[in-house]
């Protein structure tokens, strides 16, 4: 397909895929139920580390784990001590474990406490193109505290070849800004040109069929390959073809 044809293809695809109506089968659907900057964070970074495997299976532990918060995630979060993490001992998705979950709460207490927030800590370090490297520094300072190696496997690290799925995905949601209603666009100091696609087994084969991406393993380096081509369609929001992506392979089959 001819590279004019392709862009006006995915367009079309992402603006049928980029509305509310994605939100309603999404984990986003999860964040979007907040309005406090600092919820939508909070809830948007531990929602987008569980979200693997079913989707429903996502939503409805995701759902659970905002229910375990007191449905305030910030509020929790500031307040956690070992006091209360008895109540989150029976807390799992998958291979996330009550161990884990009581560790990210811990560094998340101190990211607000002691380093200004999520949004300052992915800010103060940026790239001139890229947002893999402040990925990387990020997972440095989260896993700063005393912590469970087992633990580390949750975060990837684009320095470590992980095409860190989750992480550019929780980076989708609180950078892109458009008016689908569907990603927040609250961090305002972060340009949406720098992110990387959440490159998953869905979005890969896909690019893949489209010769958007020839590279095999879904890594670090075929998320580089992918940000090249889809920057190539759009310089300015290439993660706006995620949607064309996901949609083509989870809900066409194509």
């Amino acid at each position: 397909m001819e590279i004019v044809h392709l862009k006006e293809f995915l367009d079309e695809k992402v603006n049928l895929y980029n509305n509310p109506n994605f939100i309603e089968t999404d984990p986003i659907q999860i964040p979007h139920s907040f309005t406090l900057k600092e919820d939508i964070e909070i809830a948007g970074f531990l929602v987008s580390t569980i979200a693997w495997g079913n989707r429903k299976s996502i939503i409805t532990n995701s759902n659970r784990l905002i229910d375990l918060m007191g449905s305030s995630p910030y509020d929790f979060v500031m307040d956690f001590s070992e006091k209360n993490a008895d109540s989150l001992s029976n807390f799992v998705h998958r291979t996330f474990n009550p161990d884990d979950l009581r560790y990210f709460l811990i560094s998340l207490q101190n990211i607000y406490t002691n380093h200004g927030g999520l949004e300052k800590v992915f800010t103060q370090n940026i790239q001139t193109t890229s947002m893999q490297h402040t990925i990387h520094d990020f997972r440095k300072l989260f896993f700063e505290l005393p912590h469970l190696t087992r633990t580390e496997k949750h975060l990837g690290d684009p320095m470590k070849n992980s095409a860190a799925k989750r992480l550019n995905m929780f980076l989708r949601w609180m950078v892109r800004r458009d008016d689908s209603g569907v990603d927040f666009g609250i961090w305002k100091n972060i340009s949406p040109s720098m992110l990387s696609c959440p490159l998953d087994v869905h979005s890969g084969t896909i690019a893949r069929k489209l010769n958007l991406l020839k590279r095999s393993q879904n890594d670090a380096k075929a998320v580089q390959e992918l940000d090249n081509s889809l920057r190539t369609l759009d310089a300015e929001d290439p993660v706006k073809y995620d949607f064309a992506l996901f949609g083509l392979g989870v809900f066409e089959g194509f």
